[in-house]
């Protein structure tokens, strides 16, 4: 997979050759054997689940794109926390590969969706595939699915949570608890454990009171995919950063 680069005086040089990230092949996902057979590289199938979800989410909003671990709010967060996210992000292919997740939980404005994206933008620079949902955003996407008019289907949407590299879902158990809401978290959470996907989990509350708000199978699911939440606790830091 390869792009054309543009030059300064406007014209076009040959595209650049993609390059596995395994270094297997030679970049066109296949291995060349004896007697002219070829087998497929793993990093096509990579490639085939990153072209698959493309575009889903929201992106890493602009707010977000210069969080660091050496910059505020995340430096001054408790360094014990911090740690471990380190070693998640420092291990991020092997974490993805066997889908073990994040959980952040703690007060408002504490730091956890900056930690979040943290995670997701290292697993981007991996060159996996992520996703990023505010819990409102995902659920209207998937109500879009019912119009008639609409681009994809339900299935096609669900299929694509279901195969992205990491999923984000920032501020869960926000939303109003509705039959149909739980319905629609149990079965993408579910998805992702028996397929083996990581999850990120942002939310305020802890798993106690996000077992009485989701019900005890999606928790049960995210606790083993995510391990025990790890909380993020202090004072609002978005109303320091205001005044000051």
């Amino acid at each position: 997979m390869s792009v054309l680069r543009p030059v300064p005086d406007g014209g076009r040089v040959p595209p650049e050759p993609a390059v596995c990230p395994f270094g297997r092949c030679d970049g066109s996902g296949w291995i060349e054997e004896e007697h002219g057979r070829a087998r497929a590289c793993a990093c096509l199938e990579r490639r085939k689940r990153s072209a698959a979800t493309r575009r889903m989410g929201t992106g890493v909003p602009k707010r977000f794109r210069g969080v660091s671990f050496e910059r505020k709010p995340i430096c001054d967060l408790e360094p014990a926390i911090l740690r471990l996210v380190r070693q998640y992000v420092r291990d991020i292919e092997r974490n993805l590969d066997d889908g073990r997740g994040l959980w952040f939980w703690g007060d408002v404005g504490t730091g956890k969706t900056s930690l979040a994206m943290l995670v997701s933008m290292a697993a981007e620079r991996s060159g996996r595939s992520v996703a990023i949902y505010p819990l409102t955003r995902l659920l209207a996407e998937i109500k879009q699915t019912y119009d008639r008019d609409a681009d994809a289907s339900y299935l096609q949407l669900f299929r694509r949570l279901s195969m992205v590299d990491l999923l984000q879902l920032d501020d869960l158990g926000t939303e109003r608890t509705t039959e149909w809401v739980l319905e629609q978290l149990y079965s993408i959470v579910n998805e992702r454990w028996q397929d083996q996907r990581a999850i990120v989990v942002t939310t305020n509350l802890d798993h106690t009171a996000l077992r009485e708000q989701l019900g005890a199978r999606t928790v049960s699911r995210l606790i083993e995919i995510c391990g025990e939440p790890l909380p993020i606790m202090g004072p609002d830091l978005r109303i320091g950063a205001g005044r000051a």
